[in-house]
């Protein structure tokens, strides 16, 4: 129970919440709406009232020295079986300013990211643009107009056309290592998750000293037939532009990523 103190009453909402214990920063489309759905089976977790809350990527909560955190508190429910809190906004971790940001709200807190294959991912969030019809280019176009501009002098991050950009992970964990030690952060590999769920959430009930996951079933979640397929070409490109990011990762986190490299 150490995440809230339970002898200071609600003032205004759930201002009696001192601070969350926990944040599922990364990546999107890296299958944390499933590890979100298998964290509220937990009965002593809390977590937000939705996924994605959005708080510490919005500039404008933190526009002077003092963010008002009731306004992020105010997503929270807790009850007395809660043991811990959290929440799932996966942009945290790509978006420059959220990690110092979350470092100032809570120094303590804990990280869960969960990495996909870039690649796949890529492709991923491009088809889910598409769908939201707010993308008409190809996927090969879209990759090389953002490669222009990440490889501009005035590039800056952009919160819908990042399908290069937020596959660099090696770059956005190396961030969160400046601001907090690597025991605050557990890292969880996409195709583990997705394989074997159950092992990953007895490793995630160990990094938050929680009691054992009850046994769940595997979630598909988002996962369909995409109307075109991945081209040579633009399979080509994308090892290459992750060549160097792949292999860093590697040696960083001390994963064997051949699967990712094919």
């Amino acid at each position: 129970m150490s995440f809230f103190n339970n002898t200071i009453q609600s003032i205004l909402g759930n201002e009696s919440l001192s601070r969350i214990d926990f944040i599922i920063c990364g990546t999107q489309k890296g299958g944390t709406t499933a590890l979100d759905q298998y964290l509220r089976l937990h009965p002593n977790i809390c977590m937000a009232d939705k996924k994605e809350v959005h708080f510490f990527d919005k500039d404008r909560y933190f526009s002077d020295l003092d963010p008002d955190y009731t306004k992020y508190h105010k997503h929270f429910s807790p009850n007395n079986d809660h043991q811990t809190i959290g929440e799932a906004t996966p942009i945290y971790m790509y978006w420059n300013q959220a990690i110092e940001r979350i470092h100032r709200y809570n120094p303590q807190i804990r990280l869960i990211a969960v990495l996909r294959n870039p690649i796949k991912r890529a492709f991923s969030h491009w088809n889910m643009e598409r769908d939201r019809n707010r993308e008409d280019r190809s996927f090969l176009e879209a990759i090389l107009d953002e490669n222009s501009k990440i490889n501009s002098s005035d590039h800056k991050q952009d919160k819908t056309y990042s399908y290069l950009d937020r596959g660099s992970y090696f770059s956005q964990i190396q961030k969160i290592y400046n601001y907090f030690k690597k025991d605050q952060l557990m890292v969880i590999r996409n195709e583990l998750l997705r394989e074997h769920p159950n092992e990953v959430l007895d490793d995630v009930a160990r990094f938050l000293s929680i009691s054992p996951f009850p046994s769940v079933e595997h979630r598909e979640v988002h996962s369909r037939t995409y109307p075109v397929k991945l081209r040579e070409n633009e399979l080509t490109f994308l090892h290459t532009f992750y060549k160097h990011e792949i292999n860093s990762l590697e040696k960083l986190l001390d994963w064997d990523l051949t699967s990712w490299k094919e």
